[in-house]
């Protein structure tokens, strides 16, 4: 149950960091050293952007559970 749980956690964590990535830089930060502030908003997000920001959010829970249920293995 530990090795699935850790296989869980490592392909969450992996996933995340592209997740991540792949979002858009909302301005300030090195963002802007990299030229991505050079693009204006037009307005609210794009169904892409809130459907990664939904994606994003799950896959967080499920790396948070994770962590919580490879805590708790490990206590006892």
């Amino acid at each position: 149950m530990e090795l699935l749980f850790t296989i869980v956690l490592l392909a969450t964590s992996a996933f995340m960091i592209l997740l991540v990535l792949l979002h858009k830089g909302r301005g300030g930060g090195l963002s802007d050293m990299f030229g991505g502030g050079v693009s204006s908003s037009l307005g609210g997000s794009s169904v892409a952007e809130r459907n990664l920001d939904r994606l994003t959010i799950g896959v967080g829970v499920i790396w948070f559970a994770s962590v919580i249920a490879l805590g708790l293995l490990k206590a006892y």
